[in-house]
C-alpha cells in the first residue's frame, strides 16, 4: 500500500475479518467483517518509511482485533459465539431429510473426507481441499444418482427423488453441531 502511494496510485484498503465456526467440520457459520478502509490521508507521509509502515501496521491491527473473533484455547465454551440458533421444531422438522441426506451422501463425503485427512492432516489446508475436491466430485455424484434413479423409479418420480439430494444435504448440515 505505502509503495503504491509512493507512486501516486490510488489505493484503498479495507480491513476484513472472517469468522468460522469450526476448522474442521463441514458445513460452516461463515461471518465477514468488514472495517474501515484506510487511504493514504489516514498515514502521515512525511515520516521515515519504517514510522510509516509502523503506523499503517497499527490500524491495520486495530481494526483486524476488532473484526475477528479470537477464542483462546482455555475457554472453548466461547465458541457458542460462533453458532447460529435454529429452531427446535425446525430441527425437529428437519430431522428425517436430515437422516436421509447423511445416508445419501455419505458414500460420497466420508472416503473423500479421510483421503483429504491423509494428506493434509499435518497442515491447515485441509478445508480448502475438502471444499475443492467436493466441488468438483459432487455434480458427477449427482449425475450418477439421477441415472440410477432414471434406471430403477419412474421418471415422474425420479426428478422429484432427484431434487431431494441437495435439500437433504443441506437439513443434516441445518441439524448437526456446528461447533467443534
Amino acid at each position: 500500500a505505502l509503495k503504491a502511494w509512493q507512486q501516486q496510485i490510488p489505493l484503498t484498503v479495507l480491513p476484513v475479518g472472517i469468522n468460522y465456526s469450526s476448522f474442521r467440520k463441514f458445513g460452516k457459520n461463515v461471518w465477514i467483517n468488514f472495517g474501515t478502509p484506510i487511504t493514504e490521508a489516514a498515514i502521515d507521509t512525511t515520516q521515515s518509511e519504517g514510522l510509516q509502515h509502523g503506523q499503517f501496521n497499527a490500524q491495520l491491527k486495530q481494526q483486524l482485533e476488532q473484526l475477528v473473533i479470537e477464542i483462546p484455547r482455555h475457554k472453548p465454551q466461547l465458541q457458542s459465539q460462533l453458532s447460529v440458533a435454529i429452531a427446535p421444531w425446525l430441527k425437529v422438522l428437519l430431522a428425517v431429510p436430515a437422516l436421509f441426506g447423511f445416508l445419501l451422501h455419505a458414500p460420497l463425503y466420508l472416503p473423500i473426507k479421510h483421503f483429504t485427512w491423509k494428506r493434509t492432516h499435518s497442515n491447515d489446508h485441509f478445508d480448502s481441499v475438502l471444499f475443492a475436491l467436493l466441488l468438483l466430485t459432487y455434480p458427477l455424484y449427482l449425475l450418477l444418482a439421477g441415472l440410477l434413479l432414471w434406471t430403477f423409479v419412474p421418471w415422474q418420480y425420479a426428478w422429484e427423488l432427484f431434487l431431494l439430494l441437495p435439500f437433504s444435504a443441506w437439513a443434516y448440515v441445518q441439524v448437526k453441531s456446528q461447533v467443534e
